[in-house]
């Protein structure tokens, strides 16, 4: 957990939960963005349309993901009936906050490689850790809000293809009950030995991996000691 973390190696607790704020940040302000372009100013008017990340952050959602490793942010609202296309831009908005996620990424990797390349920074380093953990950091987040029950982005994808199939009755039967879902997994996740979100972590440590062009494991061991 990370808040056993500040009490182990407290800078590499302030590294990754920097990495975590980050993407957070950057996930929640472009769901917002790319509302503002599909014609939609709701999030705008929230405030959302920031870069400030108490702007984003959920207090209790923030306390839970330090504490026990699993939250949220502050859901970013739109109102569909300022959209065109209600379906295919609510996808866009869902959907942009992973793709910013999944470029994030892949700049911090191409940092990462870039400055071990030229020799700037160590692998060793803060800078390096804080590379390292921000890769793995934003593939994580991006794949789990593609799950495909609601609140998470992957919901809008759902929305689309029963709607365009004429099986409407599953998106329903996933807004009503994805909470639910998600809470039993993560008791699961939290009780037992068991860890539902194993399908998460594969490609996202695969992912890593090859963005990095080593071992995402063994540079996460290097820097915690593992």
């Amino acid at each position: 957990m990370l808040l056993s973390l500040f009490f182990t190696a407290p800078m590499l607790a302030v590294v990754w939960l920097t990495a975590l704020i980050i993407a957070l940040t950057v996930h929640e302000f472009s769901h917002a963005i790319v509302g503002k372009f599909r014609g939609d100013d709701t999030a705008e008017k929230f405030g959302r349309l920031t870069l400030n990340p108490l702007a984003h952050i959920d207090p209790l959602g923030f306390l839970m993901l330090v504490t026990i490793g699993f939250g949220w942010a502050k859901p970013v609202p739109f109102n569909p009936q300022n959209l065109k296309q209600p379906l295919k831009d609510g996808l866009l908005i869902a959907l942009a906050g992973p793709a910013s996620n999944l470029v994030m990424a892949a700049i911090a990797a191409g940092l990462f490689r870039l400055f071990l390349s030229t020799e700037i920074v160590r692998v060793d380093t803060m800078l390096g850790a804080f590379l390292v953990i921000s890769v793995l950091v934003n593939l994580l987040l991006a794949i789990f809000n593609l799950i495909p029950v609601h609140p998470l982005d992957g919901s809008k994808l759902v929305d689309v293809v029963t709607y365009r199939t004429g099986y409407e009755w599953i998106s329903r039967w996933l807004m009503v009950n994805g909470p639910r879902i998600m809470l039993v997994l993560v008791m699961i996740s939290l009780m037992t030995s068991f860890d539902p979100f194993f399908v998460i972590q594969i490609p996202a440590y695969f992912g890593c991996d090859q963005l990095l062009g080593a071992s995402c494991n063994t540079l996460l061991g290097m820097y915690f000691g593992g």
